[in-house]
């Protein structure tokens, strides 16, 4: 019997062998497209549907690659031949909010803005806020470490989370982590799943850690600098003054350009760069009236709003930077971080790199923590030598400037070369021997993100 047929005799029609939903299994955000398509799509609806589906891949030794919305940027779910797609985009429930404990147990479907308007009935909110959050999964932001425009103020996803279910590839299921504020039991396993891209195990739950929402004003700061690098400069004056904004993004005079365009928005003054700054809570007007006060200082035209619907329409300019970029071709979105002291040298770097290759990189940056969003411009589908040598220069400059490969989009496919060179050999093959514990037979997300493992 071929696993098809076992697939088919054990989960019925939530076997999907559709030539259309194989062919949207092959590609994640990333522009990047799997060789061929895979066996199946497999539409879980439950944990037992789950266990099941790695009961026969690990029977028969075949590959799974586990995938939500599919909304990913480094290629992390695309599936090939021969390789199953375990879909939880169905598993979408919310089974516990308990506002006593600030806390939500969910299933790993649920899109990042749906679950937030149900917590919000409860006063409560989920704080990682990825720029996909209307069409991006929470089980999807888990498994590749997403961040966001809130990272600086509200922490990452890792901060968000105090457990999860995982399913391993033999089938059995572990539950990681804790409901409580504190737990160090044992070694810190949930940290480890997450931003794990699917090679430990598929997360079939997660218990979050909440917030409540937020009492206060939104106050948004929108500041003009004649230059990307004085820019920088201004947003590490905010951070020097000791302000924390719930939000500071930064765009260089190329993407300003684009999103200015897409939006049909009057065109910014040559070489403008912007930073979008929003702070919240019940001091957020004197916090907007110091940082204003310090990015008229640090050379930046500054106005500032206390009224939520213009807050909201200033901050759609940085919202859109993804669908300005695809308009100007096929683009390939990096994702590298530094030191926010490093900022300004990296959009040196990213300038110099631009001259040196002949490349357009228009770039974004949460500037509260130092994430850069390098944008390579191409022409075509495949990806140009030019562009990778482009961007090899990009991940070296970032690691000598004392920075990582990825501060939220992962490694995937797209990165997985690089990544030796920044763990180090020891480091490199004791991620690799974890990854064997997990997955002896190596069939979950296989050729990611570690390629040889």
């Amino acid at each position: 019997m071929t696993v098809l047929e076992r697939l088919a005799r054990e989960l019925g029609d939530i076997v999907d062998t559709s030539a259309g939903v194989l062919e949207a299994a092959r590609a994640d955000r990333s522009g990047h497209r799997s060789p061929g398509a895979p066996l199946a799509v497999v539409h879980a609806r439950s944990v037992d549907d789950v266990q099941t589906v790695m009961r026969i891949a690990s029977a028969t030794g075949t590959p799974v690659v586990t995938r939500g919305a599919g909304t990913g940027l480094a290629g992390a779910a695309n599936a090939g031949p021969g390789e199953i797609v375990l879909s939880t985009a169905r598993m979408d429930r919310v089974l516990e909010v308990s506002a006593d404990d600030l806390l939500a147990v969910v299933e790993p479907g649920i899109l990042n803005a749906d679950l937030n308007a149900q917590l919000a009935a409860h006063g409560l909110w989920w704080a990682p806020d990825p720029a996909s959050r209307e069409i991006s999964t929470v089980g999807g932001n888990i498994a590749t470490g997403a961040g966001g425009l809130l990272c600086a103020k509200y922490g990452v996803v890792r901060d968000a989370v105090l457990g999860v279910d995982i399913v391993l590839a033999d089938g059995r299921m572990l539950r990681l982590g804790h409901r409580t504020v504190k737990g160090v039991t044992g070694l810190d396993l949930t940290s480890l799943v997450i931003g794990s891209e699917g090679r430990l195990g598929i997360i079939v739950g997660a218990t979050l850690k909440l917030r409540r929402l937020v009492e206060g004003a939104v106050c948004t700061i929108v500041a003009s600098f004649p230059t990307v690098r004085a820019a920088a400069a201004g947003s590490a004056a905010v951070t020097a003054a000791g302000v924390q904004p719930a939000i500071m993004e930064l765009m260089d005079a190329a993407s300003l350009s684009a999103v200015h365009a897409l939006l049909r928005l009057p065109a910014p003054t040559p070489g403008t760069s912007q930073l979008t700054i929003q702070t919240d809570g019940p001091a957020a007007r004197d916090e907007a009236e110091h940082i204003a006060a310090v990015l008229e200082a640090a050379g930046g035209v500054v106005t500032v709003s206390d009224d939520p619907a213009e807050g909201e329409r200033l901050l759609a300019v940085r919202r859109s930077m993804h669908p300005a970029m695809a308009s100007l071709g096929t683009t390939l979105i990096e994702d590298v971080a530094v030191p926010r002291s490093a900022m300004a040298a990296m959009f040196d770097e990213i300038a110099r790199i631009e001259r040196e290759f002949g490349v357009r990189i228009p770039t974004v940056a949460h500037a509260g923590d130092g994430n850069l969003h390098p944008n390579f411009v191409f022409e075509g589908e495949t990806v140009p030598p030019h562009i990778w040598a482009a961007a090899d220069e990009l991940f070296r400059a970032a690691i000598r400037l004392g920075g990582t490969l990825t501060g939220e989009h992962g490694v995937g496919l797209l990165k997985s070369r690089w990544l030796a060179e920044e763990l180090g050999d020891d480091q490199w093959h004791i991620q690799q021997q974890i990854l064997r514990v997990f997955d002896p037979q190596g069939i979950l997300n296989p050729g990611k993100v570690f390629p040889d493992a």
